[in-house]
């Protein structure tokens, strides 16, 4: 089936916790919930609005943990409770894709289904939007899995790299290798061959497709979901999704799947895209003074450079003599790191847990 506007569907993976983005992304309150642009609306608020030229805002589906129902439906009250998907725990991103496909395609068996996370930023949103009709159109007429790939501007380690064939002219190319967050050493021999990129964790595909991928690569996946075929859309459903969260693997859409897959085809864009998922990933995108800095809050700085600073608007914060530091304060918890070490954020986070409880955390 063609892909039309009114058969075309948004899935919003909006159930992560963002730790690395700590103290700022909380337990109770993660990051695609906040302004972290400053912009007067939340990260999953703009990845939303996103797609309001690509599909009816009724076949919008955000897949969230239980715990933040509340949050969805206060920034989207126009929402109806069939739109919100609720885990009552985290699987990974796997069983979160295979409830929502085998939900749409309950509703309409020859939907064509974008998947997005909630918290990426997207600066080039025309060539965003170029890219995803190019996809919708190949996925809507082959049998084939499409997941957007971004050029990479250095060796970074908390990414996917996606390896394409580059003997062909077309944009759409066939994937020939996934590799999942590499060492350094591999990641600037991925950078040096330039045929890889990054993995955007945007999917494009039908919903017969990723469900014909889910009966061959995650079977045991598959015929768990397919238990509910009669429950979805129906009150019974979160009886059916309560029952079978607990008994589904802890597995992710990329190694699941997308690693195994012969179907996979990427296509490259241009779209000024990061996934926010650290700290200097907002340093690289945002807004800079003569000095380097990234800041957001009442400060006096004195001989400070290249620091990405986020404190409260109510505190008056003085820095001298930082270079290359994050400065973080959110709630109770002010964290100062330098950017060279912020992967060990989550390490924090963990030892927070363990030492102080979930107060911090």
């Amino acid at each position: 089936m063609l892909y039309t506007f009114e058969n075309t569907f948004v899935v919003v993976m909006a159930g992560g916790i963002g730790s690395r983005f700590w103290p700022f992304s909380r337990t109770n309150y993660p990051k695609q919930f906040h302004d972290v642009l400053g912009i007067g609306e939340s990260m999953i608020q703009t990845t939303v609005k996103r797609f309001s030229t690509v599909c009816p805002k009724e076949n919008v589906y955000i897949v969230t943990n239980r715990e933040y129902k509340a949050l969805v439906q206060e920034q989207f009250p126009e929402f109806s409770d069939e739109q919100i998907l609720q885990e009552p725990i985290g699987r990974n991103t796997a069983p979160c894709i295979a409830y929502a496909c085998y939900k749409i395609a309950q509703k309409n068996p020859g939907a064509n289904i974008i998947v997005a996370p909630a918290d990426h930023v997207i600066l080039r949103e025309q060539a965003f939007l170029a890219c995803v009709h190019q996809a919708l159109e190949a996925v809507s007429q082959e049998d084939i899995l499409v997941t957007l790939g971004i050029k990479p501007t250095r060796p970074d380690t908390g990414y996917g790299y996606i390896q394409y064939q580059p003997d062909t002219s077309q944009s759409l190319k066939k994937v020939k290798t996934f590799s999942e967050k590499p060492s350094l050493e591999t990641a600037l021999t991925f950078l040096e061959s330039g045929d890889f990129v990054w993995n955007a964790g945007i999917f494009i595909w039908s919903a017969q497709s990723i469900l014909n991928a889910f009966r061959m690569h995650l079977k045991e996946v598959a015929d768990l979901f397919e238990e509910g075929t009669a429950a979805y859309l129906t009150p019974e459903e979160e009886a059916f999704i309560d029952a079978a969260y607990p008994r589904c693997q802890n597995v992710s859409i990329d190694y699941g799947i997308m690693e195994k897959a012969e179907n996979v085809h990427v296509i490259l864009g241009d779209l000024g895209w990061s996934d926010v998922g650290t700290w200097n990933s907002l340093y690289s995108i945002a807004d800079k003074t003569p000095e380097g800095n990234v800041i957001d809050g009442d400060t006096m700085l004195y001989d400070t450079q290249n620091c990405i600073i986020k404190t409260p608007q109510d505190k008056l914060v003085v820095i001298q003599g930082l270079q290359d530091y994050i400065v973080a304060e959110h709630d109770n918890v002010l964290m100062i790191c330098q950017r060279k070490n912020e992967q060990q954020v989550k390490d924090f986070v963990s030892h927070a847990k363990a030492s102080k409880g979930l107060l911090y955390v």
